[in-house]
């Protein structure tokens, strides 16, 4: 399991505008100022959180980003994820090595692993976060 830069820029700008909900729109300038983030790199984040809905965005002038919903019914998962892509097992140890009982035994444990992995991000409720 590996969580990028691109994740973690994706969490940074989800608690930000949590951090601003008093406001009706958050300008992806106002973030990447904030973080240091490129701000191209950071628009492109922002978009997949809109696809995700978890932001949603207005676009003109007088546009930016909002939440989609309430900080409490968006969790890490649901950002990693947004950016990462689904959080899956990809080892395949059984079919590489079907006869071998150590590969089954270790794509349990790893399987295991990563459930555990995701139970955590999706308990973390960006409203506990903030």
């Amino acid at each position: 399991m590996r969580i990028s830069r691109s994740t973690g820029y994706g969490i940074l700008a989800v608690g930000y505008i949590g951090k601003h909900q008093d406001k009706p729109i958050i300008l992806s300038q106002s973030i990447a100022k904030e973080y240091n983030i490129p701000l191209e790199y950071l628009l492109k984040i922002l978009q997949q959180m809109v696809r995700a809905n978890i932001l949603r965005s207005k676009r003109g002038p007088r546009g930016g980003f909002s939440l989609a919903r309430s900080i409490k019914k968006i969790n890490m998962l649901q950002i990693i994820e947004a950016v990462e892509g689904p959080m899956i097992s990809q080892l395949d140890l059984k079919e590489l090595a079907p006869k071998e009982k150590f590969g089954t035994k270790a794509e349990q444990i790893y399987e295991k692993a990563l459930a555990s992995a995701r139970a955590v991000f999706e308990k973390a409720k960006i409203s506990d976060i903030l």
